[in-house]
């Protein structure tokens, strides 16, 4: 299938073809909680679980448990167990996290700085759907 994009400047990947494996790296980093934990743990500080529970309001336990998993799995983050009683565990970003979380951490600016202008939007294409 012809995308129209030289390949060859991406080690033969394509993300617009279902098997290719970027996408699954896609919908990981474009997941809600995916984003809320790189752009919280952006700036280098290593966190603990109660400590990103805390900043992702509503996130539940087992949501950020699978979301911090995906992130280690993938090499985004990394996962440090002390040997204390009880065990401390924090997380951090790796490079490559750091990396895209400044990218996501973009797209939270904009978010920030539009949401006047979406919200306006909104309202106006809801007032014209229901007119």
């Amino acid at each position: 299938m012809d995308t129209g994009f030289d390949l060859r400047k991406h080690g033969g990947v394509d993300v617009f073809l279902r098997d290719c494996p970027t996408r699954a790296v896609l919908e990981l980093i474009a997941g809600k909680w995916t984003m809320l934990v790189l752009v919280a743990l952006e700036d280098g500080r290593p966190m603990r679980f109660a400590e990103l529970r805390r900043r992702l309001d509503g996130v539940t336990p087992k949501v950020l448990t699978q979301t911090l998993r995906a992130l280690e799995r993938e090499g985004l983050l990394v996962r440090t167990v002390y040997p204390t009683v009880p065990p401390r565990v924090e997380y951090r970003l790796t490079v490559m996290g750091q990396e895209v979380g400044g990218l996501v951490q973009g797209i939270t600016d904009w978010s920030q700085a539009n949401i006047a202008a979406i919200q306006a939007a909104r309202q106006e294409f809801d007032e014209r759907a229901v007119g």
